[in-house]
């Protein structure tokens, strides 16, 4: 019999931690009971209706049926590079400094497994979305968690380690708007990142999942609009949360040349990119849909609101999110000693409300949860009042 326990990669991949919080919310809703589902960020709102008819059409036609090219259609990675201009004043190369991918995981995974060799050592904040992590480790490389209290504290420790360690930076894995922490930075975060990785040679990879989801007035900026950027660094841009298309699968990755073109290369030999027609009506989301992003902005910062309000009356006091589609809660000081795991088991057993547990985000993610703010307003209510229920007990 064939043990998991024997495969190369596999074995250095912990267990799931919200596993544990899903099976409970499985067995929970065959028990008929009614979850309010805070867990996941996975958007809940439709594709904007352009982008969905586009698809169909596209899809009616035998010629996007065959095989696409990996590096992405042509005028796909064109549109890409005109919203980079348009909105960033960022000026790409459409050939070599832009490539379509099958959604952000792929294009961090693959491009970690073309430019990371054995040991070398990929620095990221801790806590972090798990693929950045473990997307080193499989790639055989060395995941160097730095805490992250606040960006600024990131990049001092950041800046010690290269002064203190043997083992310099091959790269620097960030992203901000943060998932799961929320924090937010301006352009001069990434003048200093920059400025540091182009001293000691190494490369930046700046996730930027969130780039339209900032609130109260704060747009995120990109990491390619600091002057020499590219020299250094590629950025990965998804419209998995930007228009609704999670499922969709499509993403980016833009800037350095060389990473781009090993991404490229690799990609080559691993697949024949996105289904085309999906391609197409990206295009179309590009193109038209700008006033769909803001709406679907909008709706995260009420639900945020509504959260935000909802706990701090229920004796929850939480720092409202200046973006992502999170809120990073601290456990409430009386049940903090039951670690994040127990607590979000708790209130999944007491209140019926799934969240994500802060340890799954590594081990400085301890003492938090995660909220995802995928429910409609009513939805969220809801779960407040579930959640004030409880911490009165």
């Amino acid at each position: 019999m064939i043990s998991t326990g024997e495969f190369y990669r596999i074995q250095k991949l912990p267990p799931y931690v919200f596993a544990v919080i899903n099976e409970m919310k499985a067995k929970a809703r065959d028990a008929q009971q009614d979850v309010v589902d805070l867990g996941m960020g996975n958007p809940d709102g439709p594709t904007p209706e352009p982008i969905v008819k586009k698809l169909i059409d596209a899809a009616r036609n035998p010629r996007n049926h065959r095989y696409s090219v990996s590096r992405g259609i042509p005028r796909l990675r064109a549109e890409i590079v005109k919203r980079y201009r348009t909105k960033y004043g960022v000026e790409l190369d459409s050939e070599t400094e832009a490539i379509v991918t099958i959604g952000a995981k792929d294009a961090l995974a693959h491009l970690l497994f073309a430019v990371i060799g054995p040991g070398d050592a990929v620095v990221s904040p801790n806590p972090a979305y798990p693929i950045h992590q473990y997307g080193v480790i499989m790639a055989e490389g060395h995941a160097c968690m730095l805490p992250m209290p606040t960006p600024a504290d990131f990049l001092n420790r950041l800046e010690h380690l290269y002064n203190t360690s043997s083992r310099k930076p091959s790269m620097i894995l960030i992203s901000f708007p943060h998932n799961p922490t929320t924090h937010c930075v301006d352009l001069q975060f990434f003048r200093d990142i920059v400025a540091l990785a182009a001293r000691h040679g190494t490369m930046i990879v700046h996730d930027f999942a969130y780039a339209d989801l900032g609130f109260d007035g704060y747009e995120p900026p990109s990491i390619l609009q600091v002057e020499g950027a590219k020299e250094v660094a590629v950025e990965i841009y998804s419209m998995s949360k930007s228009f609704n298309m999670a499922g969709w699968r499509v993403g980016f990755c833009l800037g350095n040349k060389k990473m781009i073109g090993a991404l490229a290369r690799i990609k080559s030999y691993l697949d024949y990119g996105v289904f085309q027609p999906i391609q197409i009506a990206s295009i179309i989301a590009l193109r038209e849909c700008a006033k769909d992003t803001e709406k679907i902005r909008a709706v995260y910062q009420k639900r945020r609101d509504v959260l935000i309000t909802g706990l701090d009356h229920a004796g929850w006091p939480v720092e409202p999110p200046r973006g992502t589609m999170f809120v990073w809660a601290p456990i409430p000081e009386k049940h903090r000693a039951k670690g994040s795991l127990e607590f979000s088991k708790l209130l999944l057993e007491k209140a019926l409300v799934a969240v994500s547990p802060g340890i799954g985000f590594g081990p400085l993610g301890e003492g938090h949860v995660r909220f995802a703010l995928i429910e409609n307003q009513h939805r969220t209510r809801q779960a407040i009042k579930a959640i004030q229920r409880f911490l009165k007990k």
